[in-house]
């Protein structure tokens, strides 16, 4: 076989023609399709690494916020535990305070209650002691009582306070009146003057009196000049004890 050159120039042109058109129009788009293909698929991992790393971030962000909120909720159960505990013992304290003063109150009021009874109880004696000593002086007075307890009233006008006399004395210089001088029995004419003379020298002024007899004195007598009155007798002392019983410890 004889070899032509000519045509195989022809047919290595033809090929690299081809070629040519192959890589031109065939294997560059492949390969421009591939790339492309490539960036894609890159950019999407990039985009799936990006969306990884903020889910991660996410999700550490939530774990943090999670383990926070754990946090808080046992600071809250704990202080709410606290403040239950404070309460129950504030209460507590409280109830027991109140018990404590309905206890006082109570006992307070019984033993008023056992005062009251007590009291009644003396007032009811000290009225019967009365009443008794009432009926056994009426038996037992007499002018020897009665001239002791002229004498005692004597004595007792000698201790009158300065005070007092300088009262006395302007009362009766703004409304002279005369005294009034009340006995059980009758008083003996020198007792009479004797008194008078006693109010005067007191008073340093005349003081005139008016005698009267009062049975219910038992013993004794009561002067009465102007606002004052001075008691010095059987009845008088009575009265003062019984009433004792009525006045405030």
């Amino acid at each position: 076989m004889e070899l032509n050159w000519s045509t195989f120039l022809l047919e290595i042109l033809n090929f690299l023609i081809l070629l040519w058109i192959l890589k031109r129009f065939l294997y560059q788009p492949v390969l421009d399709t591939i790339a492309n293909r490539q960036a894609g698929i890159e950019q999407t991992l990039a985009n799936a690494q990006t969306i990884k790393t903020d889910a991660e971030a996410l999700q550490s962000q939530y774990e943090s916020r999670l383990k926070q909120w754990n946090e808080e909720r046992d600071t809250a159960r704990e202080t709410l535990r606290r403040e239950m505990a404070e309460e129950r013992e504030r209460q507590m304290l409280n109830l027991q305070e109140a018990l404590a003063q309905e206890k006082e109150k109570a006992r307070v009021i019984d033993e008023k209650e056992r005062f009251d009874t007590l009291r009644k109880y003396q007032e009811a004696s000290l009225e019967l002691g009365a009443r008794f000593t009432a009926r056994l002086l009426t038996h037992l007075a007499g002018q020897d009582l009665e001239i002791r307890l002229f004498d005692l009233a004597l004595r007792q006008l000698d201790t009158l306070p300065v005070d007092r006399l300088n009262a006395i004395r302007m009362a009766c210089e703004e409304t002279p009146e005369e005294a009034e001088v009340a006995t059980a029995f009758p008083l003996k004419p020198a007792h009479r003057q004797q008194l008078a003379e006693k109010l005067s020298s007191l008073l340093d002024m005349p003081v005139n009196c008016h005698f009267v007899e009062d049975s219910e004195l038992l013993a004794g007598l009561c002067i009465t000049l102007g606002p004052w009155v001075f008691h010095a007798n059987l009845q008088a002392e009575l009265k003062s004890f019984a009433e004792s019983a009525h006045e405030p410890n």
